[in-house]
């Protein structure tokens, strides 16, 4: 059974679809994350809501989501954000940060990020685990594959972080600062229902145009993510177990 209490720091909007099949995006987060008996709060960034500093002791951890914004924006809910995850740092709070989350943990911590050189990244992409990571203990491969949404990423890493992954595209796929805290730039949240809808999103948007959406949906399906392995790395790093 879990115990402890952690805070979801929600960016993402939630859609019609997301919302209705899967609870929201904070929805989707319990279901990777989250064990009998602890307790989740959710806090919308966006909509201005952040935990209180007097509160944040009572946390054991928290997880910061991907968004539709830029990390580098200059949002001033992306400036209070970046604040808060700078006292979280100095609390030594365990952080988790996905996509959105992850460069804006490495933005807030010192380091730089922005669009990415290769342009978009959507599918489902095979990421190296450098042997300094440490993760066989865990089960996880070498090489495992997670869904990926992104044009933006980090281009420089915070003083004192390293490298855990990489991928024939980015960089940074993940790194660590201390033990407390992980960025992730793919979804290991997201399954391949989500990531349609998100394509169709996009299209939508006129992010991309409807013959690149095509081949994404097209090479879909015979791609699979490896979520239960990315599940077990999330969990450990938030639990105290990594």
């Amino acid at each position: 059974m879990g115990k402890g209490r952690f805070g979801v720091l929600l960016c993402a909007e939630d859609s019609d679809h997301v919302r209705k099949r899967y609870g929201g995006f904070f929805g989707v987060f319990l279901g990777m994350l989250a064990e009998e008996g602890e307790t989740w709060d959710v806090f919308r960034v966006f909509a201005g809501e952040l935990p209180e500093d007097d509160d944040l002791a009572d946390y054991d951890g928290f997880v910061i989501t991907g968004s539709c914004r830029d990390a580098h924006g200059n949002d001033p809910c992306i400036s209070d954000l970046c604040f808060l995850l700078k006292r979280l740092h100095a609390l030594r709070k365990r952080v988790l940060g996905v996509c959105f989350g992850h460069q804006v943990l490495c933005r807030a911590l010192g380091g730089k990020t922005g669009r990415a050189a290769g342009g978009w990244d959507i599918g489902v992409t095979t990421v190296k685990i450098l042997p300094s990571a440490s993760l066989p203990e865990l089960g996880i491969p070498s090489s495992i594959p997670v869904i990926e949404c992104h044009r933006d990423e980090i281009l420089e890493l915070p003083p004192a972080a390293e490298v855990l992954a990489w991928s024939d595209k980015t960089k940074v796929e993940m790194f660590k600062l201390g033990e407390h805290i992980l960025g992730i730039q793919g979804h290991p949240e997201y399954n391949k229902d989500i990531l349609l809808h998100l394509i169709d999103r996009l299209l939508h948007r006129n992010l991309i145009d409807v013959s690149h959406a095509d081949k994404l949906k097209e090479k879909l399906d015979k791609d699979e993510p490896q979520r239960e392995a990315w599940k077990r790395l999330c969990r450990a790093f938030l639990k105290g177990g990594l």
